[in-house]
């Protein structure tokens, strides 16, 4: 059967993936963000799977506001980098893994969790950026990829507990898959940050430093907030946040925590990550 080896928590911040694509990342800016990153590629590094699960939200690339699944699931073959209006990040193409995406869509549908189906999909830097901050610039992708992507954009969105249900069913989907695959699952978004109106540029350490405790200490406490709790803490975007409950879902129970970042400011935001393994 296939084996999840292991959660990641990230930030997606657009420009970290600028700061790579434009050969930045020494730049005294930019330096102690991917200084601090070297521990998390060197586990991915050791730790390549076949498949990443990745968690991630369109930013309005390849959904138009008319048409926005609450939960979306990539069954393609391929999804190719978004076009996010200054031409798609010169990355490599995501090669999916339809098999297993299927296998989710099944074992969800079965326990009444229905997710929308999209077997073409093109991925903006909520899910190519993450990819670069893991394996830095390759000529292709060491795993393929299942996309699975969350409405935190356009009201209603689904609750805190939602995404972490989510990712204990996806986790049992993963678990009753007949094949010896690995697979990773990655949470992507947030931290805190607000990119307008009159709070525009907040970050809330104090928020976010608790919110990664939680993950390994009282996994629980971070599906009780509301929305309105999330925009108040940790500012519009930081809702984001919800869709780490979709990785810490899909884990066990007890969890080790083997690496963790927390760093501001990237791109008037707060950077996060955290790598945790089942106990």
């Amino acid at each position: 059967m296939a084996k999840i080896i292991g959660g990641m928590g990230t930030s997606h911040v657009p420009g970290a993936g600028a700061a790579m694509d434009n050969g930045k990342t020494q730049d005294d800016y930019w330096r102690p963000l991917f200084e601090g990153l070297t521990p998390l590629r060197e586990w991915h590094k050791n730790n390549v799977p076949d498949v990443n699960i990745i968690v991630f939200n369109d930013h309005a690339t390849s959904y138009s506001l008319d048409a926005y699944s609450t939960f979306t699931i990539g069954v393609g073959e391929e999804f190719q980098p978004a076009d996010e209006g200054w031409g798609p990040r010169k990355v490599p193409v995501v090669k999916g893994h339809p098999e297993l995406a299927w296998h989710i869509v099944e074992s969800a549908m079965a326990e009444e969790f229905d997710l929308a189906i999209a077997g073409s999909l093109d991925v903006d830097h909520g899910l190519t950026v993450p990819l670069s901050l893991a394996y830095d610039q390759p000529d292709a992708w060491p795993a393929a990829v299942v996309p699975v992507c969350v409405n935190v954009i356009q009201h209603p969105l689904p609750s805190a507990l939602r995404c972490y249900k989510l990712g204990q069913a996806i986790g049992r989907a993963v678990r009753s898959f007949d094949d010896n695959l690995t697979v990773g699952i990655w949470g992507t978004g947030g931290l805190s940050h607000q990119l307008g109106g009159e709070r525009a540029g907040v970050v809330n350490p104090d928020f976010d430093k608790k919110f990664l405790d939680n993950l390994t200490q009282d996994p629980l406490a971070n599906t009780t907030m509301s929305h309105t709790d999330f925009i108040r803490e940790a500012g519009c975007e930081g809702v984001e946040m919800i869709m780490w409950n979709v990785m810490r879902g899909a884990l066990n129970d007890d969890v080790n925590e083997v690496f963790r970042l927390y760093h501001i400011p990237v791109s008037a935001t707060a950077y996060g990550a955290i790598i945790l393994e089942n106990a």
